[in-house]
C-alpha cells in the first residue's frame, strides 16, 4: 500500500515517539508557524483571501496557546506555572485582538514570545538542565 502523505506519517510518528519536552518543542514551532502563515495574510489583496488565510492560522495558533495552557500542572510547576498560564492567556488575549482587528502587531508581538520561549526551551532541551518546576509544569502533558 503506497502512503498517500508520508509527511503526515512521519509527523504521526514522530509525535508519538518524542519526549514531553520534545513535544513542547514541537508546539512551539507549530505555533511559530501558524503565525507566521498569519502574517502572509496581511499581504494579500483579495478580501476574502486575507480574512481566511489570517483567521484560520491565528486561530490554528491559539489552539496550540491554549492546549499548552491547558497541560499546565499548577500544583508541581509552582510560580513557575503560574507565569507561564499568565503569558500564555496574554498570548491568546493578544490574538483574538489581532484577529478581531486584523492587525499585524499582535501576531509579531505573540511570535516574539513564543520564539523566546521556544529557544529558551531548545536550550533546555540540548543542556538537559530542564529544572524541576518546568517539569512539573509539564507533567500533566506525559
Amino acid at each position: 500500500m503506497v502512503q498517500s502523505k508520508p509527511w503526515q506519517s512521519y509527523r504521526q510518528v514522530a509525535t508519538q515517539t518524542a519526549s514531553p519536552g520534545q513535544l513542547v518543542l514541537m508546539l512551539y514551532d507549530g505555533a511559530i508557524r501558524f503565525l507566521e502563515c498569519a502574517r502572509t495574510g496581511f499581504g494579500l489583496d483579495d478580501p476574502a483571501e486575507f480574512n481566511q488565510t489570517i483567521n484560520n492560522n491565528i486561530l490554528r495558533a491559539q489552539a496550540i496557546v491554549n492546549e499548552l495552557d491547558t497541560v499546565l500542572n499548577m500544583e508541581a510547576g509552582g510560580p513557575f506555572a503560574d507565569k507561564l498560564r499568565a503569558l500564555y492567556r496574554y498570548m491568546d488575549a493578544r490574538l483574538q485582538e489581532a484577529n478581531a482587528q486584523k492587525q499585524e502587531a499582535g501576531v509579531v508581538e505573540v511570535i516574539r514570545h513564543i520564539t523566546t520561549l521556544r529557544d529558551a526551551w531548545a536550550e533546555m532541551l540540548r543542556s538537559n538542565s530542564i529544572t524541576p518546576q518546568a517539569v512539573g509544569a509539564l507533567s500533566a502533558a506525559c
